[in-house]
């Protein structure tokens, strides 16, 4: 490990050459202590395979060029696709061109502004529900916050997609398998690394292709009930009815039953993992500078009201730098590959039609060429000259460009607002010994969890006030 006291956990990085099975074995197993830490100062690097070369892009002219300027020139690359796809099938996170232009057409109206305020008493309601659950499940032993964080995010998606609480029995078992299935998949499999026909079965592992299915059939009955309600009139004014009642523009289609599933399931994986796992390291880091969690704890005690206002957002300032700044440090999805359609030139290197273009937030947003104490929890740096230049240029954990994820205003509201609530109600505190290690399953998590210990914090004060 090469955290020190004063700075939050990094995996350590690999030896700067190793053998490609070796490569291969460290990838399947964690992506981040895969990488060699040149790359925590380099521009671009390039990785060779007797199959396919890859080139990682730190510098932000680099990135901007592939994500913004030309982003239908680098269509994402189906080596991450091949990983995915039992569960996403084709939806808008694996598909590339007409294909997905179509599919933004449908989703995108769905995430503007004006639908944020319709669904903020859904996440309103599901941070409330949270408060409660820690309160009445949280003893004297410690608690495993991923868990919780899991929890209360797919309570976020249910509520604001389907209208359904965590609690309904459907949307539990929904639940349950993805968190099954998060574990069982890592991000790259074999035909990531070798040019595989498609009729060659793709390694998937068991466990994964059965979570995946009994996943996708829970989300079919989801999907055709509401279909059901749509037809009957009856359905509620949620996002899941407002995708499905949308029709392109262009086309005057509208999904159907199947490309529904496709999309819901990548707004689960994405939704609810995403939010998640920035919720449970935020929480820790608030455990282990505590002076940053009384502060948003003095926030949200002014900010917070009784009922559901959406105002309140502008007033939660230290709450959003804080969910950023974690955003920053461990970013849920660490890396993203696109590919070369054409030969290009990148910093006086050729690249071949055909080459991987790794884009790692992970490492951007710790670059030593790029930010001030890089490595360190600083919530204050967003107000920065330095920050504000970095969140311009060097700044992606939603991506960038057109490609940039349609739910990234959602979880900057409901981030800050659940963090904001969970820690005005109670006092987060590392446990001895138990300091978290970041690893890359689908989304970067903790290799043994999360453990905090948590105290209703009226209490704590009472008690510190005798």
């Amino acid at each position: 490990m090469t955290s020190t006291p004063d700075l939050p956990p990094k995996p350590p990085s690999r030896a700067d050459r190793v053998s490609l099975w070796r490569y291969m074995r460290l990838f399947r197993q964690d992506i981040l202590s895969a990488q060699p830490a040149r790359l925590y100062r380099a521009w671009m690097a390039e990785f060779r395979t007797p199959f396919f070369r890859s080139y990682m892009i730190n510098q932000p002219a680099l990135i901007d060029e592939v994500l913004k300027a030309r982003p239908m020139d680098f269509p994402k690359s189906d080596r991450v696709g091949e990983g995915l796809r039992p569960l996403l099938g084709r939806s808008v996170f694996l598909t590339n061109g007409a294909e997905w232009q179509r599919q933004r057409r449908i989703i995108d109206p769905a995430f503007e502004g004006g639908r944020l305020r319709d669904t903020f008493p859904a996440i309103w309601a599901a941070g409330k529900a949270a408060v409660s659950r820690i309160g009445a499940t949280n003893g004297n032993a410690p608690c495993e916050i991923e868990a919780e964080m899991s929890h209360a995010a797919a309570d976020v998606i249910f509520r604001t997609l389907f209208s359904l609480p965590i609690e309904d029995q459907v949307a539990s078992e929904v639940f349950h398998l993805f968190r099954a299935y998060q574990r069982t998949q890592p991000i790259l499999n074999a035909a990531a690394f070798l040019p595989l026909p498609r009729w060659m079965p793709r390694g998937h592992r068991a466990e994964t292709r059965r979570t995946a299915a009994a996943i996708r059939t829970l989300i079919t009955q989801m999907t055709a009930a509401r279909m059901a309600e749509i037809e009957a009139g009856t359905a509620p004014d949620d996002l899941a009815t407002k995708i499905m009642t949308t029709a392109d523009p262009e086309t005057g289609q509208r999904f159907t039953t199947e490309e529904m599933v496709d999309q819901v399931a990548i707004f689960f994986l994405a939704g609810h993992e995403t939010s998640a796992s920035t919720l449970a390291w935020t929480l820790y880091l608030l455990a282990r500078y505590p002076e940053w969690q009384d502060k948003l704890a003095q926030e949200a005690e002014t900010a917070l009201t009784e009922a559901p206002d959406f105002a309140v957002m502008g007033k939660l300032r230290l709450a959003r730098d804080i969910f950023r700044e974690t955003l920053r440090l461990y970013p849920p999805v660490p890396m993203m590959v696109r590919e070369t359609t054409c030969t290009e030139s990148f910093r006086a290197r050729n690249l071949t039609r055909g080459s991987q273009i790794v884009i790692s937030p992970w490492h951007l947003h710790r670059h030593e060429r790029l930010w001030e104490n890089p490595d360190g929890f600083d919530p204050a740096r967003w107000q920065t000259e330095n920050g504000k230049t970095c969140l311009r240029e060097a700044f992606i954990p939603f991506s960038a460009g057109a490609r940039v994820c349609t739910g990234a205003g959602f979880a900057m509201v409901e981030g800050p607002l659940l963090l904001a609530m969970l820690v005005r109600a109670y006092r987060f505190a590392p446990v001895a010994d138990r300091v978290p290690m970041p690893v890359a399953y689908l989304t970067v998590r903790a290799k043994d969890g999360i453990w905090l210990n948590i105290t209703p914090r009226q209490a704590a004060g009472d008690e510190h006030a005798r």
